[in-house]
């Protein structure tokens, strides 16, 4: 634990403190649970370490009654947490997971990233991007994961994320789109109370990536000024909530990326009256259910 004799550099309480050593203190534990594979479960997950000099993996969900040679969509999703918490293991991203794996009849794959600011700005997207590059490798049916080579269709792959983790979802969907991927196609990117850039400088995204300008000129945090935009895969669903900071930040970027070289469609869904990331913390309430079905029918659109 960090010492509280060292100079606070960014208050964020009750999560985390950021020392001006570059350390930090996280206020809440980071509880996991271990993947599922129980009879009774209507969807069964593993984890596979991606990188073993990293340490980075994802955590993978199937429907237990899978038929084959039918395949489904494959869902690659990014965890928040403000590039500093979280994990693949925790709770409620499994929980989440779990529940539109079944909604959904669709494979999903949960990166899990190694956190700032002990693993500075850009490391978090890099590993994210070195994740789906291991998950498309599997899009000829002869990757190392079975899981992925049996039932995952390579043709409606979506990518998205909550948080910090959809700032990190648009930038692997640009990266993927200018790869271009053989037997590979990402259909929609969807994006959960994201962490983009405003007018104002970012504090936090300053604090963890000095040479960001951590404003809405950054490629990274507003995606409609990245000059490969136009190569970014053609459906895109935002979420926001009245109540965020991120609102504006969110319908701004939306705004941004209808305006841009971008040619595909957007939509917006806000939820009045809720702060960021609700859905996660209380998810059988009214609007969380109509949250995760408004993503039910954009995945099932593809």
């Amino acid at each position: 634990m960090a010492s509280h004799s060292k100079q606070v550099a960014l208050d964020l309480s009750p999560f985390f403190r950021l020392f001006a050593d570059r350390t930090i203190h996280r206020m809440i534990p980071d509880h996991s649970l271990p993947p599922s594979d129980h009879p009774n479960s209507p969807v069964r997950s593993k984890d596979v370490v991606v990188d073993p000099e990293t340490g980075v993996f994802v955590r993978i969900y199937a429907p237990r009654h899978q038929v084959l040679p039918n395949k489904l969509p494959l869902v690659v999703y990014i965890h928040g947490g403000a590039f500093c918490m979280g994990s693949a293991k925790n709770p409620i991203y499994h929980n989440f997971l779990n529940t539109l794996v079944e909604k959904a009849k669709a494979i999903a794959v949960s990166v899990d990233y190694r956190l700032a600011p002990e693993n500075p700005l850009p490391i978090p997207f890099d590993d994210s991007w070195a994740a789906f590059q291991w998950i498309a490798a599997h899009a000829d049916g002869k990757g190392p994961e079975p899981w992925l080579n049996d039932y995952a269709d390579f043709r409606r792959v979506f990518v998205g994320g909550e948080s910090a983790g959809a700032t990190i979802a648009s930038d692997v969907a640009i990266r993927a789109g200018v790869h271009d991927f053989p037997n590979l196609q990402i259909v929609g990117l969807f994006l959960l109370h994201p962490f983009f850039g405003g007018k104002e400088e970012d504090k936090l995204y300053k604090f963890l990536c000095p040479s960001s300008s951590s404003r809405d000129d950054d490629p990274r945090l507003n995606p409609a000024v990245d000059p490969r935009i136009e190569r970014m895969v053609g459906r895109v669903i935002f979420f926001v909530a009245e109540k965020d900071q991120l609102r504006e930040r969110g319908t701004g970027c939306f705004e941004a990326l209808k305006k841009s070289a971008w040619s595909g469609d957007a939509e917006i869904m806000e939820t009045e009256g809720e702060g960021h990331c609700f859905y996660l913390f209380n998810p059988t309430c009214e609007k969380a259910v109509a949250v995760m079905d408004r993503l039910l029918a954009f995945l099932k659109t593809a």
